[in-house]
């Protein structure tokens, strides 16, 4: 029987869309009920892969269906080559076993924007999730790793005590990933990715790994597999994953959404507590920090350090277990790094022994899907055949001014929605 023929519209749409995914990764299962439905949707137990299977009742001729679409690894890889699960495979035991090269490469394969390799990658990230959350469960459900996100204004000196940092954590047993972000040009596409070459004594540290990659026009300071490099490390062993945003201001609110923590470094000379207030980055720090504070710039340091704590004073409890706290460090005598740490242990503690984290986590975690659903939209948008013939056209009315960014917006979109696929 024809599949798109057992339910209507728009349910075919539905069905549609689903049987020409890239794997074959979905069962049909239909029971025929005499019982009429509400159409509502319910969740039913994991199964053994820990993923969903979700019941949908659908009314079709009187009669109640319940479509299963159940999601499993297995039919994932079905749709695979045997070189591409060789590949995927080689990159999945290298990268548990703290491979630093395989790493690397299911980095790179995560961002790349081809579509067969996105969907490699994501073949890839399910191996790596279901054994993530199996070594949290070993850990009797703590986080394998501390997520902490750091930012700054340009010449607050993060490289410089990233490095320092680093070299502290790794002496004292941890392993540490730093992600490093830099912005790329608006008009050539570049970035420089220069953060390595700063960073000369932690880059030749076997127990860290840093990682450059272009933020490719994305806000927010990150990139757009941030959140997917962060599993990835986590999946090869890194108990410390550090990410250093670009420190673009206003727009930094995207890394609150992937870590645990959020540390603001700013320089001895960052303006008043009002300039504090002002900026939207200061409502998510959970620790500031005023590097450079030693020689002749320690009494600004104290100065800037006394403003900040009445300008939080100010701004509202986002925790219940924790007060954001302002400290002040030195990368180049070390002074302050060492208690930097215990606060950020302290932060961790209090927000594990509360359930705040996991509960942090798990938000995080919805948001990451409904960014990626945006962006896959706006893809497939933009891919839209007849959205791609209209758009030369449109944007000339617009520039010429015959038509309005709206209107023309409208049109597009029309034109989108009335395309079947």
């Amino acid at each position: 029987m024809n599949m798109s023929m057992l339910l209507p519209h728009p349910h075919q749409h539905f069905l549609k869309g689903l049987l020409r995914a890239p794997f074959r990764c979905y069962h049909f299962i239909f029971h025929s009920s005499t019982h009429l439905g509400s159409g509502i949707p319910c969740a039913q137990p994991f199964n053994s892969l820990g993923l969903h299977c979700t019941k949908w009742m659908l009314l079709s001729n009187g009669l109640k269906r319940k479509l299963c679409v159940q999601t499993t690894l297995k039919d994932h890889t079905e749709g695979l080559s045997d070189k591409e699960q060789r590949f995927v495979d080689k990159l999945y035991s290298g990268l548990i076993q703290g491979q630093r090269a395989c790493l690397a490469e299911a980095i790179t394969l995560v961002e790349s924007t081809h579509s067969r390799k996105k969907e490699l990658a994501q073949v890839l990230l399910q191996k790596v999730l279901l054994y993530h959350r199996e070594q949290e469960q070993s850990n009797r459900g703590k986080p394998l790793a501390f997520r902490v996100g750091l930012s700054g204004p340009p010449g607050a000196g993060k490289s410089t005590f990233i490095e320092y940092f680093g070299k502290m954590l790794t002496e004292r047993g941890h392993k540490l990933s730093v992600l490093a972000v830099d912005p790329s040009s608006c008009t050539s596409g570049g970035s420089l990715l220069g953060d390595k070459t700063r960073m000369t004594e932690l880059s030749r540290d076997m127990n860290a790994y840093i990682r450059p990659s272009p933020t490719r026009g994305t806000l927010g300071g990150v990139t757009r597999t941030t959140n997917e490099a962060i599993l990835l490390c986590e999946g090869a062993g890194y108990d410390i994953i550090l990410i250093e945003t670009v420190g673009v201001g206003q727009s930094e609110f995207a890394v609150a959404d992937m870590v645990d923590m959020f540390v603001l470094l700013l320089p001895p000379a960052g303006g008043d507590e009002l300039q504090g207030i002002k900026r939207g980055i200061i409502e998510m720090a959970d620790l500031v920090a005023v590097t450079k504070s030693d020689g002749d710039l320690i009494v600004p340091a104290r100065r800037i350090q006394a403003e900040y704590v009445s300008a939080l004073k100010l701004l509202r409890k986002r925790s219940q277990v924790w007060k954001p706290k302002v400290i002040r460090i030195s990368a180049r005598s070390g002074e302050g790094i060492s208690e930097m740490w215990d606060k950020m242990k302290d932060f961790q503690n209090l927000m594990l022994a509360s359930g705040e984290l996991t509960a942090k986590r798990r938000k995080q975690q919805k948001v990451w899907m409904w960014n990626l659903i945006q962006e896959s939209v706006l893809e497939h948008f933009r891919t839209h055949p007849t959205v791609r013939e209209q758009i030369p056209l449109l944007e000339q009315k617009v520039l010429t001014g015959a038509l309005s960014p709206g209107l023309a917006a409208d049109f597009l979109l029309k034109a989108f929605k009335s395309g079947d696929y």
